[in-house]
């Protein structure tokens, strides 16, 4: 399929992506992974990213983590050109602007729930870090686990507290994704439900790596990639239906 256009530019983008390109070395030759990627997302806005498996979705969310470096192409944060960036720079960007949530939690076994909120708060200097993480953690429902090491804790309330540790900074970029792919069914609606009330209360801007179309109907955009493209975007189903 040829890729679409982007979206019209926006004045109030967040994140301006422009013919991105990713291409991985293999013992059987280059392998293309994006292949030209072009997307606005704007401030505040939910957005879905699906597609099949092998399709490019966890890379481009690594692209725009600043944790994978493209081959080509422009990503634009709030106007600041990031490519070309060196790793001590991507990594202050990523200290204060985005909040990542993947499908494995990522808690440090040996620290409590609130340390584990606290740890990214104290690298980046904030006085503040014990109280908001307690603060974070409150939001999630997590208040009374506050010493409780991961172990201790359930997937549900492991996956909370990883929310919380990505919501603590205040990130203008949430990327989450397939955040509830080591949850049952019930306990990953209940994330999910937190994940976008707790996006929404903050205004930051939601990307969401998804396989389920129910999840990706609740965002107000949809984006579909295949083959390192996008191929289509649309209006969530549950966004732009009636309230």
């Amino acid at each position: 399929m040829d890729a679409i256009p982007p979206s019209p530019p926006t004045a109030e983008a967040l994140v301006r992506l422009r013919g991105l390109h990713l291409t991985v070395p293999s013992a059987a030759g280059p392998v293309n992974i994006l292949r030209g990627i072009d997307l606005d997302l704007a401030a505040g806005e939910t957005v879905g990213l699906v597609g099949p498996s092998g399709s490019g979705k966890t890379s481009l969310l690594m692209v725009l983590a600043g944790l994978e470096q493209v081959t080509a192409g422009s990503i634009r944060f709030a106007g600041r050109e990031l490519t070309g960036l060196d790793e001590d720079a991507l990594a202050r960007w990523r200290r204060d602007s985005i909040g990542i949530v993947f499908q494995a939690f990522h808690l440090i076994p040996t620290m409590t729930a609130l340390e584990n909120v606290a740890v990214p708060l104290e690298l980046a200097g904030r006085r503040d870090a014990a109280p908001r993480a307690r603060a974070a953690l409150e939001a999630v429902g997590l208040g009374h686990r506050l010493t409780h090491l991961p172990g201790q804790l359930s997937g549900g309330e492991q996956q909370r507290t990883a929310l919380a540790r990505a919501l603590a900074p205040s990130p203008a970029l949430l990327l989450a994704d397939e955040p509830t792919g080591n949850l049952d069914q019930e306990t990953g609606e209940a994330v999910m439900d937190l994940l976008f009330r707790q996006a929404a209360a903050s205004g930051a801007t939601l990307l969401l790596v998804t396989h389920d179309p129910g999840l990706a109907g609740r965002c107000g955009r949809c984006v579909h990639i295949a083959d390192g493209r996008v191929v289509q975007i649309e209006r969530g189903a549950l966004a732009s239906a009636p309230a």
